[in-house]
């Protein structure tokens, strides 16, 4: 009797190789674990950061602000260093330095201003206010790299507008004017971000962090001997200590967020810092928002998460 051939094998394993569901599983798995590392590693950034601005408003009442941020830039460059010796001085390679330097300079202005504008203002109206910066990158990512912003988005852009006037109440002596310091920071912010976009498909997320921690430390180097007032106390020194300490930690969960993930992904989690700025408004300062500060924040977060979203679904489409 003939023996019959073994059939099936050649067969099932042609279904395996053409099949989509093998390959889309082990694909899939991956990224949505990177994405919620990613998630977590920027919420814990954010909670320090906040933490950050707390201790960088505590310190205002002895020290002056460029004191402050010089600290606080200096655990950031202790970061970059760490990255450096990690990945190597590959990571200063740039293809635009001006550009670079020009970035590292509006972080020295905007972190220097929002420091000087939220001693005056609460912590958490601060953070509110700040959000004004996503809207702003937006109108100026349409006016001077020309990208397109649908209806939908201009609409947003306008309530979130509405919602910062709402936190802020110009005319009605109800805000410190400081606060226009914070405005002035978030657009500096929204200019660094515009340059972010021009580096983007160039520079790595790494350089241009790096980038900006030197520069803006060396550039505050300049005026900080004028403005030096030493510690009056060990528990303003450990302050200063932990502040860059956790400046930097938070600056490395950031970097390792956006490694694992997309920005657009990760993105919708800085609206947390107004959850933490309350909180430590709260049990610091005493500090609560009132009810048409919440209204606005409520506003500004709503119209930032719906552009976050639309944004998400253009680079989808891409």
């Amino acid at each position: 009797m003939a023996l019959r051939p073994i059939v099936g094998i050649d067969h099932w394993r042609r279904k395996i190789a053409i099949s989509p569901i093998t390959p889309l599983k082990a694909a899939q798995a991956p990224k949505t674990a990177g994405n919620l590392r990613g998630i977590a590693l920027m919420a814990a950034g954010m909670f320090l950061f906040s933490a950050v601005d707390a201790m960088g408003k505590f310190l205002t009442d002895t020290m002056h602000p460029v004191q402050i941020v010089w600290f606080r830039q200096l655990g950031l460059l202790f970061g970059v260093l760490v990255l450096i010796a990690l990945r190597g001085p590959s990571v200063l390679r740039s293809s635009n330095p001006k550009l670079q330097i020009g970035r590292g300079l509006l972080a020295a202005c905007s972190a220097t201003l929002f420091i000087v504008g939220v001693s005056y203002v609460p912590l958490a109206d601060a953070v509110a206010i700040s959000f004004v910066a996503p809207f702003m990158v937006m109108v100026m990512g349409a006016l001077i790299l020309r990208e397109p912003v649908g209806v939908r988005r201009w609409v947003a852009i306008t309530i979130g507008f509405v919602g910062t006037l709402i936190v802020i109440r110009p005319g009605m002596g109800l805000m410190h004017p400081a606060a226009g310091l914070v405005i002035i920071a978030a657009t500096a912010f929204a200019l660094r971000q515009i340059l972010s976009r021009v580096l983007a498909g160039a520079d790595s997320t790494q350089t241009r962090v790096a980038y900006t921690a030197i520069v803006s430390w060396a550039l505050l180097c300049i005026p900080f001997p004028f403005v030096w007032r030493a510690p009056a106390t060990t528990f303003e020194i450990w302050l200063l200590i932990a502040m860059a300490v956790i400046a930097a930690f938070a600056e490395t969960l950031v970097i390792v967020a956006l490694s694992l993930t997309q920005a657009v992904v990760v993105a919708p989690v800085q609206y947390s810092l107004i959850i933490w700025g309350t909180l430590y408004g709260f049990f610091i300062f005493g500090q609560l928002p009132d009810a048409w500060t919440w209204i606005g924040t409520v506003i500004i977060v709503a119209t930032g998460l719906y552009t976050l979203n639309r944004e998400r679904a253009i680079t989808r489409m891409k």
